[in-house]
């Protein structure tokens, strides 16, 4: 199964997710069936790393991010069973580029898989601080772990 994070700029949530819930697969031993991949929806960050803070929070927690940044194309409506937006702009966006009705059903909003019920968008922490990439963090690990018992049971239907 593939899955492709989508954000904005593709510095700081997407590549985030990316490998958080990559390092889950990697523990669950089932990095040979479960592949990750992120992008953004504009092209403001193509060849970027993320950002610097992005780095330094998932370090914190040993996640070593190596991703350049990209932009959503059309081939990955072929190439991505789930096509997860963090929030509801780049959802939106997302399903604009999609080319066809059944590429939009791979659509899906991240926080769908998170535990708590609270807010269903995963907050941008480009203009916020150290406190609000933490956040971010704790957030998409939610949501990873929820990704994760899905595809799981996805895998085994």
């Amino acid at each position: 199964m593939k899955i492709l994070f989508v954000c904005l700029g593709n510095i700081c949530r997407s590549p985030l997710a990316e490998g958080i819930f990559n390092k889950l697969v990697k523990d669950a031993g089932l990095e040979n069936q479960v592949t990750a991949d992120s992008c953004g929806t504009s092209d403001y960050h193509i060849g970027d790393l993320p950002d610097d803070r992005t780095i330094a929070n998932a370090e914190s927690h040993n996640i070593f991010l190596d991703h350049a940044g990209r932009q959503l194309s059309r081939q990955d409506f072929k190439d991505f069973d789930i096509i997860l937006a963090m929030d509801r702009s780049v959802f939106d966006d997302v399903v604009k580029i999609a080319p066809s009705g059944a590429a939009t059903a791979k659509v899906r909003m991240m926080r769908e898989f998170d535990s708590d019920p609270g807010n269903r968008e995963v907050p941008d922490p480009y203009y916020g601080g150290e406190r609000l990439f933490e956040e971010v963090f704790v957030t998409i690990s939610r949501s990873c772990e929820g990704l994760l018992e899905y595809v799981q049971e996805e895998m085994s239907a």
